[in-house]
């Protein structure tokens, strides 16, 4: 599976921008998908995930209520609206996707995570 994120940029603080990540094959019911992201001198680090089923959605507590993790299986791809953003979410986001349906502490390990996409870099001024 091959994955392109795109749709990041710079934007001022209280701003919004849309992730899109868009896969080469369909995810069956089972996958997971999921944001990283990796800023400044920190590790990569969970965002968001869900499985493909839908169902729960998980969030790193710093981005619950501003950010939504979204998936459309019929056009391969899965979003990630981020509202009210703030300059500490400056990063850069990586979509990723796995063939296990993980839970709620597993979906949060890279090392659960199969595919990988290119990553895009978010900037939020101050």
């Amino acid at each position: 599976v091959q994955l392109q994120a795109s749709g990041g940029g710079l934007v001022q603080t209280g701003g919004s921008l849309r992730l899109s990540c868009a896969a080469s094959e369909r995810a069956t019911n089972s996958y997971t998908i999921a944001w990283f992201r990796q800023a400044p001198g920190k590790e990569r680090s969970f965002v968001a995930g869900t499985r493909s089923s839908g169902g729960t959605k998980y969030y790193t507590d710093s981005v619950k209520g501003r950010f939504t993790i979204s998936r459309d299986n019929a056009k391969n791809t899965w979003n990630l609206q981020m509202n009210s953003l703030k300059p500490e979410d400056t990063a850069v986001y990586y979509c990723a996707v796995t063939t296990r349906g993980l839970i709620a502490t597993t979906i949060r390990w890279q090392t659960e995570y199969n595919y990988w996409g290119q990553g895009t870099q978010v900037t939020v001024s101050s």
